[in-house]
């Protein structure tokens, strides 16, 4: 089960996810972060201490999230990431390209 709830737009766009996100739910979670982005583009912060379970899928779907803001000169950071899930992107050299707070 995932649960994806906006905490706040402004000044960025707070986005606080809990359960589980892998490819069963992967394509929802993105179309929700889009449809919250919008069309009014700002700094997307994930606020990932709820959250207890990511795959190869989602960690895809963070790198398209991270493009699309990119792209309007916008960016994505991941706080309150668990240890073991933050070794992942840490494997995945992900750190290098998104910031990951805590």
């Amino acid at each position: 089960m995932q649960e994806v709830a906006i905490k706040s737009t402004e000044p960025a766009l707070e986005i606080a996810l809990a359960g589980e996100i892998d490819s069963r739910n992967a394509d929802e979670f993105y179309e929700e972060t889009v449809r919250a982005y919008g069309d009014a583009p700002r700094d997307i912060v994930f606020d990932c201490a709820g959250l207890e379970f990511i795959d190869s899928t989602t960690l895809g779907t963070f790198v398209k999230i991270m493009k699309k803001a990119k792209a309007d000169g916008k960016k994505t950071k991941l706080v309150s990431l668990r240890p073991r899930l933050k070794k992942l992107f840490t494997i995945c050299a992900l750190d290098t390209v998104m910031e990951i707070e805590g």
